[in-house]
């Protein structure tokens, strides 16, 4: 009776993913219209803007009162001890923000960049004061050095303020720009009284300070342009006090002064006008400093309560698409568990025990054997499955089954032609044996014995059949044979037996019922060596005692072989793998490793000293026999 089929895996499927997967889309694209990160992204900024922004800010103030007093102090040489103290102020700002950058989290790779830049700047510090206290650096150049530090600072300002409300990003930058404007005010102070010393206005002077004082106004007027009402009332209060407006004339009159002119009696007062314009733009820049970091947390915690109110309606259709998914998930991963169990032994346990089996007994297999998967399911594609392994397991039983058969009845048909080869093989030897005995004419000797070795080599190719099958040849031997007498047997099956040498082994026998099967080996052995080195190298075989037995290793003088290869032949013979009929032109190494097999030798290839192979072959001590003996049948 087939088995009750339970609901289809795609309705449960559909029940498991379908609630989950709506309300998390649901409540993602609400968080995202939202945007979550960036009221985080606020909090960080307020985190930044108190402990690290602040600190840089200072280093720009101490950095503007230095480059003001390093300018005065090459143009008049006086004011040494004012910037040896302005020195150590710039220090201390610098060392608090440099520890404070090292601490500091929550920076953005943006931010990271231009920070890097920044305080790669600060450490040409040493250097700028170096050229200030030699003398011989020019106002302009110094003034050009301290800029770049300051601008590295404005633009690390310009990553930090990178906020998702547009409109608190708007004030930020503004903020930004006004603090842009007051580092160009610093800068025409330094110009200023540079001016002032030379008693004229140099055109690459009245220039570089036209530039200045067009980017100051430009960033002052869009910067307060984009204020509100509340932000906006300080700045506004410095362009309309007198002092600013005193400052702007003088910037004009630097402008339009000539070079062939002198200094109108105004100038006299120009530096006081930019030091009041600069402490009255410090005063206002703080205030909208401080004001918009007053701004951000009420922003971040606005768009944080947005979200946790999404979020706490979110979470009941979160928890109840949880525990739905939970209780569908429990009850079809048991189901696949149980089936890939199942289905994991049937592949690693039960099929390749049961070919193992058909290797040596082709027995039809038992019921227990073949038994069917049994996996308890209620969902009708894993019962499927577990009908489909049922199929899968009884055809691969069958082929399996089949195989062997067909294996058995090949060897059959092998040992059936080598018998009925080999036994006339042995007759045509003893024939020749008494031809050559009857006869005493050398070229019909010479020609007798050339059949008689071919037939030899016949004989070898039948008995390799043999072995193929895994049976052994009728031919054996009942006593000892000498280690001598083995390795010359060998050496008559090969074609090319007048290129083998074989040096004097030392006094050792070979038992009997190993004699046919070493001779065997080592025949195979040799004429790979033959066929596949150079027709006149020469075949060394060699052999000496090991403290387990007998080494012999025969050594030609070919090409070798690559190391990949050369493993894979070793891995071969140590493993003895199973005949294939498709690597018949391996079949010698096939014989090689049954035989090794069979008596527990290992046979291994090796490189030759001289570029060939040397094929070594470790014969056991259970193979020798105690003392030499004179070969008998």
């Amino acid at each position: 009776m087939p088995p009750t089929r339970g609901r289809p895996i795609a309705l449960k499927l559909l029940i498991l993913l379908s609630v989950p997967l709506l309300s998390l889309v649901g409540l993602w694209v609400y968080a995202a219209g939202l945007t979550a990160g960036g009221g985080l992204r606020l909090l960080e900024i307020d985190d930044l803007a108190k402990n690290f922004a602040n600190p840089s800010e200072q280093v720009n103030i101490d950095l503007q009162q230095e480059r003001l007093s390093s300018v005065e102090l090459l143009l008049t040489g006086e004011g040494a001890a004012a910037l040896a103290g302005q020195r150590g102020a710039t220090d201390r700002s610098v060392a608090l923000f440099l520890d404070r950058a090292r601490r500091q989290r929550g920076i953005s790779p943006e931010m990271k960049a231009q920070l890097d830049v920044l305080v790669d700047r600060l450490s040409r510090l040493r250097d700028i004061r170096a050229q200030v206290d030699g003398g011989k650096a020019a106002p302009l150049d110094v003034i050009d050095a301290y800029n770049q530090i300051v601008d590295a600072s404005f633009r690390m300002y310009d990553a930090m303020v990178l906020v998702p409300d547009m409109a608190l990003y708007r004030h930020a930058k503004a903020v930004t720009m006004l603090g842009e404007a007051k580092e160009i005010v610093s800068r025409e102070r330094a110009v200023i009284a540079m001016v002032l010393d030379e008693g004229r206005v140099e055109p690459e002077v009245r220039e570089a300070f036209g530039g200045m004082v067009a980017t100051r106004r430009l960033l002052f007027s869009r910067a307060v342009s984009q204020l509100d009402q509340e932000a906006r009332a300080p700045f506004d209060k410095v362009a309309d006090s007198p002092a600013y407006k005193e400052f702007t004339a003088t910037e004009d009159a630097i402008r339009r002064q000539a070079a062939a002119t002198g200094l109108p009696a105004a100038a006299a007062t120009w530096p006081v006008d930019g030091q009041n314009v600069w402490r009255s733009l410090e005063r206002a820049q703080a205030k909208a400093v401080q004001e918009t970091i007053s701004r951000v947390t009420p922003t971040a915690v606005g768009i944080l309560v947005k979200v946790g109110v999404a979020g706490g309606f979110g979470l009941l259709a979160v928890v109840a698409s949880l525990l739905l998914s939970f209780r569908f998930r429990g009850r079809l991963v048991r189901e696949l568990a149980g089936l890939r169990d199942a289905a994991t032994e049937l592949a690693e346990v039960r099929l390749p025990n049961l070919v193992r089996r058909l290797r040596t007994n082709t027995r039809p297999p038992t019921p227990e054997e073949v038994s069917p998967l049994e996996v308890a399911t209620e969902t009708a594609e894993v019962a499927d499955i577990v009908q489909a392994f049922n199929s899968v397991q009884s055809t691969a039983v069958q082929a399996a089954l089949t195989q062997a058969r067909l294996r058995q009845g090949v060897n059959q048909v092998f040992v059936n032609l080598a018998r009925r080869n080999q036994s006339l093989l042995h007759r045509q030897l003893l024939q020749l044996d008494g031809m050559e005995r009857a006869t005493e004419e050398p070229d019909i000797l010479a020609d007798l014995f050339k059949l008689d070795h071919l037939t030899t080599r016949m004989r070898r190719h039948a008995e390799s059949l043999i072995i193929l099958s895994d049976q052994t040849p009728a031919r054996g031997w009942r006593n000892p044979v000498p280690i001598l007498d083995v390795l010359r047997a060998a050496v008559a099956e090969v074609e090319e037996y007048e290129r083998v040498e074989v040096l004097q082994p030392p006094q050792a026998a070979l038992v009997g019922s190993a004699v046919t099967d070493v001779a065997h080996l080592l025949a195979e052995l040799v004429e790979n060596a033959t066929l596949f080195s150079p027709p006149r190298t020469r075949v060394d075989v060699r052999s000496e005692t090991t403290p387990h037995g007998l080494a012999v290793e025969v050594e030609d003088r070919g090409l070798g072989l690559p190391r990949a290869e050369l493993d894979e032949l070793n891995e071969r013979l140590e493993q003895t793998p199973e005949f294939d009929l498709a690597q018949s032109d391996r079949l010698g190494l096939f014989v090689v490793a049954r035989l090794a097999a069979r008596h527990d030798i290992r046979v291994a290839l090796l490189p030759s000293p001289y570029g060939g192979l040397t094929a070594r072959v470790d014969l056991p001590s259970t193979l020798l026999a105690d003392q030499p003996v004179l070969s008998g049948r």
